[in-house]
């Protein structure tokens, strides 16, 4: 949530700002209701002041004259009267505000949509295979790892069945990816809930404006999390972090809930865009001076997993126009898909500044008595795991229809090559 001291003070560079997001804000309705709630609030501490002062003297003279009992009353019903406005406004000013995104950081470059984004850097050469290489749902057909008939008899479309070594690849990639950044890069592992109550999904961020792209359980009012994200911003929700815990880094893998209405009609073949997935996530809670050089590091740790991996990627920072939200600045880690002919998002790795903290009520203390701040959040895929697996397939695939394994994966997966056949 934006500060809304910050909008008062500067309320044209906020609405200038989140116009590059393509945001039209209401800044003026904000100020405006801002406004009146802080005359309402004026207006009933002074008949508090002056209840309090008929309430001593009538206590100073032991007197009750009726006109003064009937004032009192009066006053109290005045006061009761304005609290519920003041309370009416606030939750109209909080509606307003939990609508607004953040604001893009100064050095995110502008424009409308991701035709705006710029490649910064692309690490590894994109090998000809010497023969026409297959996406990998047609790769899937002699390999057996997916079964996407009975996934949608599952569940529908966008549903599918990982089996045997299919399943097995999954596992391995999420034992390694949470076993690397705890190990090599110092993150603490949390295995969070998968569903988690309103206030949760609003302090990410995800409430009130991805409703229609989330799963509801309705009679317990839970909500399926779209990312570790979620539970890991709420964690520390209502609280003041003493001095010295920044920074705080974690890591969880969960299963990941997308309706992906915003996406009808595409990508509707293979693994690309489903509705279930599986991801490893890792999430900073730093200070707010760190957190520009927390991200790079962040990006960083993100990286190591795919050189490791040896696959093609580039490293792209996203514009204001295709910002997520909850984020000041964004970078997308894209690896190559020779079968597909794309590249694939497989971490966006944000700032977000003090935005979920707010949102959440997340502060700290830089010394012990001293004023509690907002901290800065961090996160970023570390990574998604269905398109690292359709990288891996296409990428690493033989002319006979068979798949390498890469080499830090083997221990993992027990084996180094996937046969056609063989997963079934």
């Amino acid at each position: 949530m934006l500060d809304l001291e910050l909008i008062r003070r500067h309320p044209e560079s906020v609405s200038s700002a989140l116009a590059t997001k393509g945001e039209d804000a209401p800044v003026e309705s904000i100020l405006a209701l801002d406004a009146k709630r802080r005359e309402i609030i004026q207006g009933r501490d002074e008949l508090r002041s002056r209840r309090n002062s008929v309430s001593k003297d009538l206590g100073r003279t032991g007197e009750r004259p009726p006109d003064l009992i009937q004032e009192m009353r009066g006053l109290g019903e005045e006061v009761k009267r304005l609290e519920a406005e003041i309370r009416g406004i606030e939750k109209e000013l909080e509606a307003l505000l939990s609508r607004l995104p953040n604001i893009p950081s100064k050095d995110v470059p502008v424009g409308a949509d991701e035709s705006f984004n710029k490649v910064l850097r692309v690490h590894g050469d994109i090998k000809e295979l010497g023969f026409e290489p297959k996406p990998h749902w047609d790769l899937n057909e002699d390999l057996g790892l997916i079964d996407f008939q009975r996934g949608v008899k599952l569940s529908g479309s966008r549903f599918y069945v990982l089996q045997g070594l299919g399943a097995k690849l999954q596992r391995a990639l999420i034992s390694w990816m949470l076993d690397t950044h705890i190990e090599g890069h110092g993150y603490k592992e949390i295995y969070p809930p998968a569903l988690v109550k309103e206030e949760i999904m609003r302090g990410s961020g995800n409430l009130p404006k991805f409703r229609e792209n989330l799963y509801q359980d309705t009679e317990d009012d839970l909500w399926l999390v779209p990312s570790a994200e979620v539970p890991l911003t709420g964690l520390h929700r209502d609280e003041i972090l003493d001095p010295g815990l920044l920074p705080i880094y974690y890591v969880a893998y969960t299963p990941c809930f997308r309706r992906e209405k915003a996406s009808a009609g595409r990508d509707t073949r293979g693994i690309k865009r489903v509705h279930q997935f599986d991801k490893v996530e890792l999430y900073k809670l730093v200070e707010p001076d760190k957190s520009e050089e927390e991200l790079e590091t962040l990006i960083k740790n993100a990286e190591y997993l795919l050189k490791l991996l040896e696959l093609p990627y580039r490293v792209v920072q996203l514009c204001t126009g295709d910002l997520g939200f909850q984020s000041a600045k964004t970078y997308d880690l894209e690896v190559w898909a020779p079968g597909s002919n794309e590249w694939l998002e497989v971490s966006s790795c944000s700032n977000c500044t003090d935005f979920q903290a707010r949102r959440s009520n997340i502060r700290f203390r830089y010394e012990k008595g001293g004023r509690a701040e907002y901290l800065h959040t961090l996160n970023g895929s570390g990574l998604a795991i269905p398109r690292i697996m359709i990288s891996i397939l296409e990428t690493y695939q033989q002319a006979d229809g068979s798949v390498v394994v890469p080499e830090v994966l083997r221990n993992y997966l027990g084996t180094d090559l996937i046969r056609p056949g063989k997963a079934r």
